[in-house]
């Protein structure tokens, strides 16, 4: 079976956690937590990281530290996973879902100005804070979205759980915000297993992170709470993963843009599919997952007719994340859509409509991405 994206070891995992559980640190908290924080930091261009449970929690505890309360609104991108809004429920707000711009598929500028005159317009106020995403590693439009965001004086949180090792215009994405989330889920460039980080510009930042992601328990010698807290932090043995995957973190993103270079290659000239690639030079995307869009007038195959072909070949893809805006949960959220694409009244339902995710884990051979190429070549030429 050809995975979509699966853990790829470095080599050291086993023996750093037998050392974190010899030493009994098996707790959240411990030095293999400390020592990840400070290989994070140094890659992230200096930056003030803190190791937390999920990548969930970090956009948790991100909109936290922006000052999002109850009755407030946040704007989000619409095509993204669930995570990246969930959030703003947790802490008693409203998502205002924005749509995606067809160059990145992520947050269209235009439309997020629009919803943010339209919100205080209509509320009296602007949204609390806005959370862009950096979809399946491709950074979005970030000088364009910070320029609107500190217009209105909105932070921002970027969600780069996609996106570690991505830059855009020369900064790491997750590191441009006024806070950015990272997920360490085992699909991701690499992994703890499973857990985050928020990556924040101070170290006064951090320290008042990694005081609400421990209950937020005050310095007295009994447990004494003025605010409330999270049990959001790393453990020690995730930690010790996840300093044995970082020290190999180049060469994950090399090789995933290099298994990217290999789908645009095998695909060059194959009528009615497109891979989806860096927009211009300030791009530079990972490539978590390499993207496809299908057109079936074309093909004669729809992504999810494609998608079910390739599972009886044992090739595993997955469709794009279905838009929030048609999500049940969500679907009563105002919406803010693009205009960019002629005929088309949202460019998330349409990209929705025609992506697919192909294989994309960084110890996926050369050969197996041949035989992905080779397989959806032999599907399209049947269906033909």
């Amino acid at each position: 079976m050809i995975k979509l994206s699966i853990p790829h070891l470095a080599g050291k995992e086993l023996e750093y956690v037998t050392d974190a559980v010899s030493s009994t640190w098996i707790v959240p908290l411990g030095p293999y937590v400390d020592e990840f924080e400070h290989r994070l930091d140094r890659y992230l261009d200096d930056s003030s990281a803190v190791a937390l449970s999920a990548g969930t929690a970090a956009i948790h505890l991100g909109l936290v530290m922006a000052g999002v309360k109850t009755g407030d609104e946040v704007i989000c991108q619409s095509l993204t996973f669930s995570a990246s809004c969930n959030p703003i429920v947790y802490l008693g707000a409203k998502p205002v879902l924005v749509d995606s711009e067809p160059a990145s598929w992520n947050i269209d500028p235009t439309a997020l100005e629009q919803a943010i005159v339209d919100r205080k317009k209509l509320t009296g106020k602007y949204p609390a804070a806005i959370v862009a995403v950096h979809l399946y590693g491709m950074p979005a439009k970030m000088d364009e979205i910070m320029s609107i965001a500190h217009k209105y004086g909105i932070p921002v949180v970027e969600d780069a759980a996609e996106a570690l090792g991505s830059e855009y215009d020369g900064h790491k994405c997750g590191t441009i915000g006024t806070y950015g989330a990272l997920s360490f889920n085992g699909n991701k460039v690499i992994t703890t297993s499973g857990g985050g980080a928020l990556i924040c510009h101070t170290p006064q930042q951090a320290a008042r992170i990694r005081f609400l992601s421990t209950q937020a328990r005050e310095n007295k010698p009994y447990y004494y709470h003025e605010t409330i807290g999270y049990n959001y932090r790393m453990s020690n043995v995730s930690a010790a993963i996840g300093c044995a995957q970082i020290e190999e973190l180049s060469q994950r993103v090399d090789r995933r843009r290099k298994i990217h270079s290999h789908y645009k290659e095998g695909f060059a000239g194959v009528a009615g599919i497109t891979v989806q690639d860096n927009p211009d030079s300030k791009f530079n995307s990972n490539f978590w997952l390499s993207t496809i869009l299908i057109d079936n007038e074309i093909t004669r195959l729809t992504p999810d007719q494609l998608r079910i072909a390739l599972l009886k070949r044992d090739i595993e893809t997955r469709l794009l994340w279905r838009p929030m805006n048609m999500q049940p949960i969500f679907e009563d959220c105002p919406y803010y859509t693009a205009h960019n694409l002629k005929g088309v009244s949202g460019v998330g339902e349409w990209l929705f409509d025609r992506g697919l995710c192909l294989p994309s884990g960084s110890s996926l051979t050369d050969q197996e991405v041949n035989t992905v190429i080779i397989n959806i070549k032999e599907i399209l030429s049947l269906a033909n």
